[in-house]
C-alpha cells in the first residue's frame, strides 16, 4: 500500500515522457498563401497532444501528494522520486517545447532552415533553471507553506499552454509568441523566476476560512473567471496574478512585522 503514491508520481514521469516522444516526432508544415506568396509555418498537432499530457502530469503530480497522506505513507524516498519525475515532466518537456517553437519561428525567416544550433540551445537554460530549483527546494525545509521561486509545475505549465493557445490563435497573438525574441524572452523570465527567491504562497489551506486565506481564494476566482473568457490564455494571465499576489501578501506581511 506504501508504494501506491510512487506509483503515481510514476505514472506522472511516464506521461512527462510521452510528451517528449510526442514533441520530438514533429515536423514542421509549411503553407503558401496564394496572394502573398510567403511561407508560414504551422505548430503541428502533436505538439498539441504533448502540451496535454503535461497537464495531466500536473494533475496527477497534484493527487500523489494528497495519496501519500491517505495511505500515510510519505517518505524521503518518495520526495525524491518526486522531483526527478517533475524535472523530466515540468523541465525537460516544456523545455523542448521552447526548442520546438524556436525552430518554428526560425523556418519563417530568411535561411531560417540553416539556423545554427546555437540559437536554439537557449531553450535548455529553462530545464536547468527547473532543476536547480528542485534541488534547491529539496535542501530547504522552510518552504512548507511557502515557496522562494516559482514552482517548477507552475512555470511548466505556462509553457505547456503556448502550443495549445497558438493552437487556437487566440487575440491574434500567434505571430507575437512565434517571435523568436518572445520566445527568449519567455526562456529567461521563467528561468529567473525558478531560480530566483521571490517569497510565493503555496496553494495549500490550512483551514477554509475567508480571512485566513483571502488570496487563495482571490486566485482561485481569478482562475475561474479567466478559464470560462480565456480558455487556455488563462493559464500564463492566471500564473501573473499569482506571482503578482504571492509578492503582494509577503510585502503585507513584512510591513506587519
Amino acid at each position: 500500500m506504501k508504494q501506491i503514491p510512487n506509483l503515481f508520481t510514476l505514472l506522472n514521469l511516464v506521461f512527462g515522457c510521452i510528451a517528449i516522444i510526442l514533441i520530438l516526432q514533429t515536423g514542421e508544415s509549411l503553407v503558401t498563401t496564394s496572394e502573398q506568396g510567403t511561407w508560414v509555418a504551422q505548430l503541428p498537432e502533436k505538439i498539441w497532444w504533448a502540451s496535454v499530457c503535461i497537464g495531466i502530469a500536473a494533475v496527477i503530480d497534484f493527487l500523489d501528494g494528497f495519496v501519500a497522506r491517505l495511505f500515510n505513507a510519505t517518505s524521503e524516498m518518495g520526495a525524491q522520486l518526486d522531483s526527478l519525475a517533475d524535472v523530466v515532466s515540468f523541465g525537460v518537456a516544456p523545455g523542448l517545447i521552447f526548442y520546438q517553437m524556436l525552430r518554428i519561428s526560425f523556418i519563417g525567416t530568411e535561411s531560417g532552415l540553416d539556423v545554427s544550433v546555437w540559437a536554439l540551445l537557449p531553450a535548455l537554460i529553462f530545464p536547468c533553471a527547473g532543476a536547480y530549483r528542485l534541488a534547491r527546494f529539496n535542501v530547504d525545509k522552510s518552504q512548507a507553506y511557502g515557496f522562494k521561486g516559482v514552482p517548477i509545475p507552475a512555470a511548466g505549465l505556462v509553457v505547456a499552454s503556448l502550443p495549445l493557445i497558438l493552437l487556437y490563435n487566440y487575440f491574434d497573438l500567434n505571430e507575437l509568441l512565434l517571435n523568436k525574441w518572445t520566445i527568449y524572452g519567455l526562456i529567461i523570465l521563467l528561468s529567473w523566476l525558478m531560480v530566483s527567491t521571490l517569497p510565493l504562497m503555496a496553494l495549500k489551506f490550512k483551514d477554509f476560512s475567508i480571512k485566513n486565506n483571502l488570496p487563495k481564494f482571490i486566485l482561485l476566482s481569478v482562475a475561474v473567471v479567466a478559464a470560462i473568457f480565456l480558455k487556455w490564455l488563462a493559464v500564463p494571465v492566471v500564473f501573473l496574478v499569482y506571482v503578482i499576489v504571492s509578492l503582494a501578501v509577503a510585502k503585507k506581511e513584512a510591513a506587519v512585522h
